[in-house]
C-alpha cells in the first residue's frame, strides 16, 4: 500500500466556527446579502465558491504568463508550460498519483466519456494489440450502482449499446446502502468494468471502496471511481484505494469551472487508444497515419485549459494547507447536525444514513406535501442557497419513490450558524405552504 502523501497527513482535529469565520474572509462572494438576508451557501455539492488565492492565481497567469503551452521557445511559452505542468504535479500529488497519470479534462463527465470512448475505440480496426484488453464483446458486463450520478451511468449505457455489452447494477437497500451480498453475485467472470461513486451526491453515503475493489479484482475487472464528492472533502489516495481510474471536477473543490481530471494507472493509459485527436498529442504525422505520444499528452489534443489548471492547483494548495482530514472532520460534524436537525422536524424524510452513521456533509430530504422546487424558493427568500431536483440521479430517486428532493451541502466555509439558519427555515416550510 502506498503511503498517504505527507501534506495530507494532518491532525484530525476538526475546524471550528472561529477558524471557519476567518476562512470565510477569503471568499468574497460569501460576504453578500440575498433577498435582504446574509447569504447562507449550502450548494457546494453542485459548485463550490472560490477563495481569493484561486481567483488571483488565474488572473496572475493571464497578466504575466499567458501563452500556448508545449509549442514555443519564447519566454512566455516556457513560463506558461512550466506553470501548466507544475499544476499537474501539484494536483496529481494531492491524490497520490504520478504526474503522468493525471489527464486534464473539462470536468468529471468528460473524464468518464473519455474512458468509454477510448474503450469503444479499442474495438476498432487498427487500435493495436495493446488496446485489446479494453475491447468489449457482446455479453461482456459493465457494473455500476443504483446510486450513480448520470455522468457515471449514461456513458456506460452508451458504450454497452455500441458494443453489445450489458450494464448491470448493484442495488441499494431501503436505507440507501449498497447491497454487498448482491454485489458478490453480480460481479463475475464476464464483468469487465466496475464503476461506482466514492460518496453519493444524494445520500451522503461513503461507499466501502476496499470491499468493492476486492470483488472487482477477483473478477479481473477494471475499477473506475467517481471521486467528485470525495476528493474535495476528504483525503483521497488513489494508489491506496487501488482503483484503476478516478475522476473529479475542479468546480466542486474551490477551482473554476471548465477544469477536471482523470486519473489512470500509467500502464493502462499508455495502452488505451486516444479519444480526441489533433495537435499536441502526436509524435509523427504523415498524410496516411499518425503516431501518438504517451500519457498524459496522448489524451490532451489541442489547446488546453491552462489558466484553469493553474487555478485548480491553487485550490488544491488551499485545501492542503487547511488540512483535508480537518475539513472532513468538520464537514462530518456539520453533516450530523443537518441530519439530526432535519430528523426532528415533522414531515421531513431524510435520505441516506441515519443520524450517527457515517456520511459526508450533505443531506437530501423530502418535505411532505411540498415540492422540492417550492422548498428551494422558500429557502432562497431567507438567503439560503440549496439544490433542488433529482440531482442527476433519477434512478436513485425512483428507487426511493421520489421524483425530486432538496439538498443542503456544506464545505469548509460553512459554520454551525449556517446549518441552524437552514434548519430554522426548513421548520417553517410546511406552515408557509399550509401542507
Amino acid at each position: 500500500m502506498v503511503a498517504t502523501p505527507a501534506h495530507l497527513r494532518r491532525s484530525a482535529a476538526a475546524l471550528g466556527n472561529e477558524e471557519v469565520l476567518r476562512i470565510r474572509n477569503d471568499f468574497p462572494i460569501l460576504q453578500q446579502h440575498v433577498n435582504g438576508q446574509p447569504l447562507v451557501y449550502l450548494d457546494s455539492g453542485a459548485t463550490s465558491q472560490n477563495p481569493l488565492s484561486v481567483l488571483e492565481a488565474e488572473q496572475e497567469f493571464y497578466e504575466q504568463r499567458n501563452s500556448a503551452v508545449h509549442r514555443g521557445a519564447h519566454h512566455l511559452a516556457v513560463e506558461a508550460t512550466e506553470a501548466f505542468e507544475n499544476a499537474r504535479e501539484t494536483v496529481a500529488d494531492f491524490i497520490g498519483a504520478e504526474w503522468d497519470e493525471l489527464i486534464w479534462t473539462s470536468n468529471a463527465t468528460e473524464g468518464l466519456n473519455l474512458l468509454t470512448y477510448s474503450f469503444l475505440n479499442a474495438s476498432l480496426p487498427g487500435a493495436g494489440p495493446e488496446a485489446a484488453r479494453f475491447a468489449l464483446a457482446p455479453g461482456d458486463e459493465l457494473v455500476v450502482t443504483e446510486m450513480e450520478h448520470h455522468a457515471n451511468l449514461i456513458p456506460w449505457q452508451e458504450l454497452a449499446a455500441r458494443t453489445g455489452a450489458v450494464v448491470k447494477f448493484i442495488p441499494i437497500d431501503d436505507a440507501g446502502a449498497l447491497d454487498l451480498a448482491a454485489a458478490a453475485g453480480i460481479i463475475g467472470p464476464r464483468t469487465r468494468v466496475l464503476a461506482f461513486t466514492h460518496a453519493s451526491n444524494v445520500l451522503g453515503t461513503i461507499n466501502p471502496v476496499a470491499a468493492l475493489v476486492a470483488l472487482a479484482r477477483s473478477a479481473g475487472a477494471l475499477v473506475v471511481l467517481d471521486a467528485c464528492q470525495s476528493a474535495p472533502h476528504m483525503p483521497v489516495d488513489v494508489k491506496a484505494l487501488d482503483v484503476d481510474f478516478a475522476v473529479f471536477s475542479g468546480h466542486k473543490m474551490l477551482a473554476p469551472t471548465g477544469i477536471g481530471a482523470l486519473y489512470g494507472r500509467s500502464e493502462l493509459l499508455n495502452a488505451m487508444p486516444p479519444f480526441l485527436t489533433g495537435g499536441s498529442m502526436i509524435t509523427t504525422v504523415t498524410m496516411e497515419r499518425a503516431g501518438f505520444l504517451p500519457s498524459p499528452q496522448r489524451f490532451e489534443a489541442g489547446t488546453q485549459r491552462i489558466s484553469q489548471a493553474v487555478a485548480l492547483a491553487a485550490a488544491v494548495n488551499y485545501l492542503s494547507e487547511t488540512g483535508m482530514d480537518r475539513i472532513h472532520a468538520w464537514e462530518t460534524e456539520l453533516g450530523q447536525r443537518l441530519v439530526q436537525g432535519l430528523g426532528s422536524i415533522p414531515g421531513i424524510r431524510v435520505l441516506g444514513p441515519a443520524a450517527g452513521e457515517e456520511r459526508i456533509g450533505l443531506a437530501a430530504f423530502d418535505v411532505a406535501g411540498v415540492h422540492a422546487h417550492d422548498v428551494g424558493q422558500f429557502l432562497d427568500s431567507r438567503g439560503i442557497a440549496v439544490r433542488v431536483g433529482h440531482h442527476c440521479a433519477q434512478p436513485l430517486h425512483r428507487r426511493l419513490g421520489l421524483t425530486a428532493t432538496t439538498r443542503a451541502s456544506t464545505y469548509l466555509y460553512n459554520t454551525t450558524d449556517d446549518v441552524d439558519a437552514f434548519l430554522n427555515a426548513v421548520a417553517d416550510v410546511r406552515a408557509y405552504f399550509q401542507a
